[in-house]
């Protein structure tokens, strides 16, 4: 296992904590990541605050500094595309020749859903937000007076709209649902959040489905026409109606898909030589197949990965967190609040948080600008237990104690 090579598809979150992971532990054999992206790994979140608004350098985004890699003996290939993946030879293929491995690991990511060419999608100033390429792309539209609309209002869409608001542009979002972020959080979050965008001039229009984007004689949009008339005039447009996982290159390799590449507990796929962590793979979960888009679930299943391939043989079952920043609040979210059936708030001051509970069962906290409720809540997670939802909503009753850690 200590000399095996090891060679990670995509040079993102997941392949950087993979690698390192595995020097960390011992590993000596030879580690290569291919990425198609011209950058080393770099974080993902900054690109629709800080590096869309240029208070971050694209060298502050890099999650290791490139003597990390070397001084490691760690080889990252940049711009790089993986045509193919030979699973009998053992190898795969670019245009610059074939790398052999012993373990692959497939990082693949995903990619940014796009509207249709056909109502507009193609236009030059019709954008999505997913990689640096896609910042760079948009910059020179995203100045102070311009009018941008975004479609969907989940976080990418949220962020990038209180980064629109930030730069002085008048923002408009739309969404298809009847509520915002209704695949990531509860109702009473996501009111709290549309509050919070309502008060900083950010108009949110739910339950208005975009029909077409027009464009001018120069090809660039102009106008959104909205499903029963309504029309808005725009000067960029921003597509953030989620992702697709990256799994062209596992489906043409003949590994088994469900929602993503499908993963057993230990990272391992239908191949006992590959595996696969990340936004692109899904897993078993607690009864359920799941695939989580998340720095958290990037770098700690890359990590149990690395663990595994080096013999460890334990199981990945994590309590899913994430965050999100918009204007002058923190999200923080631990769990999955899905088939909640009593939700409690808690509020003290400014810090706020809503505990869902299936019967009395704790099933995650979203905490808004109370990191101390989320840290609380998500430590409860990790034991697998709960906390009394009858005293939570009391901010006279100390948490901690409540939850006896």
């Amino acid at each position: 296992m200590r000399s095996s090579r090891i060679v990670a598809i995509g040079a993102g979150q997941a392949a950087a904590s993979l690698a390192a992971r595995l020097r960390t532990i011992g590993h000596e054999g030879p580690i290569t990541l291919i990425g198609d992206e011209a950058d080393i790994p770099y974080e993902r979140p900054p690109l629709s605050k800080g590096y869309l608004l240029g208070a971050r350098d694209r060298t502050r985004l890099h999650l290791r500094a490139e003597a990390f890699y070397t001084e490691r003996d760690i080889v990252v290939l940049t711009a790089t595309k993986v045509t193919a993946i030979d699973r009998a030879a053992r190898t795969v293929a670019t245009a610059g020749g074939s790398v052999p491995y012993d373990h692959l690991v497939l990082c693949t990511g995903a990619h940014a859903r796009r509207l249709p060419a056909a109502i507009g999608g193609a236009l030059s100033n019709v954008f999505v937000l997913r990689s640096l390429a896609d910042v760079d792309a948009m910059a020179s539209s995203f100045v102070e007076g311009a009018r941008i609309l975004i479609v969907g209002a989940g976080f990418i869409g949220l962020e990038a709209a209180a980064s629109g608001r930030k730069a002085g542009m008048q923002v408009t979002v739309i969404e298809a649902e009847d509520r915002i972020l209704k695949r990531a959080v509860g109702p009473d979050t996501a009111a709290e959040i549309r509050a919070l965008h309502a008060s900083h001039g950010v108009e949110i229009l739910e339950r208005a489905r975009l029909q077409a984007i027009e464009a001018d004689q120069h090809g660039r949009a102009v106008r959104v026409r909205l499903e029963g008339g309504a029309e808005i005039p725009v000067d960029v447009v921003l597509v953030g109606i989620g992702v697709v996982p990256a799994t062209e290159l596992a489906a043409a390799a003949g590994l088994a898909l469900d929602n993503g590449i499908a993963v057993d507990d230990r990272g391992r796929t239908s191949d006992p030589h590959v595996w696969s962590a990340g936004d692109c793979a899904s897993f078993p979960w607690r009864g359920r197949r799941i695939r989580l888009e998340s720095v958290q679930n990037a770098v700690e299943q890359a990590e149990r990965v690395a663990d595994n391939i080096m013999g460890a043989d334990k199981p990945y079952d994590p309590v899913p967190w994430f965050w999100s920043d918009q204007f002058d609040v923190k999200l923080q979210i631990a769990g999955l609040s899905q088939g909640a059936t009593r939700v409690v708030r808690r509020q003290s001051g400014t810090a706020l948080s809503f505990w869902s509970y299936d019967g009395d069962r704790l099933l995650a906290v979203d905490a808004l600008n109370d990191g101390r409720g989320y840290m609380i809540g998500r430590r409860v997670l990790e034991k697998g237990g709960s906390i009394d939802p009858e005293q939570v909503g009391d901010p006279t009753v100390d948490l901690r104690k409540l939850a006896g850690i």
